[in-house]
């Protein structure tokens, strides 16, 4: 078994919420999302779920992909392999169920792209921090 540095799992997860907050804002995608998912604040969680669940799987996605990293990764390549994970497994994933449930291209996009970032990110927090 690998050891894992939880401290920079834990940091890469906060990142990642972080970037999350950033790119669903109207800063960046947040209007853009909102019309193609045709998001109705009535029917959503409360807030404080959908962030705690949020904050709770992406230290899952950053604990197991430090796993995939393992220890002191070389940070070319934890980014290069983040990036690979991000666009090749969560956006592929996205793209198929997204085809069955007949969202725009837009919104693959969108959502494809924070996680291809998210996973990048990832891998350089856990490639900078040994």
């Amino acid at each position: 078994m690998t050891s894992i540095n939880l401290w920079a799992v834990l940091v890469a997860a906060l990142a990642s919420f972080l970037l999350g907050g950033l790119w669903y804002s109207k800063i960046l995608f947040g209007e853009l999302w909102q019309r193609e998912t045709g998001y109705d604040q009535a029917k959503c969680f409360h807030p404080a779920r959908v962030f705690g669940v949020s904050l709770v799987f992406s230290i899952v996605a950053a604990y197991v992909f430090a796993r995939i990293l393992g220890p002191e990764p070389v940070l070319q390549d934890a980014v290069l392999k983040g990036l690979l994970v991000g666009a090749g497994v969560a956006g592929s994933s996205f793209a198929i169920n997204y085809q069955f449930a007949s969202r725009s291209v837009l919104l693959l996009v969108i959502d494809a792209g924070y996680h291809t970032v998210q996973f990048g990110l990832f891998g350089m927090v856990l490639g900078l921090w040994h």
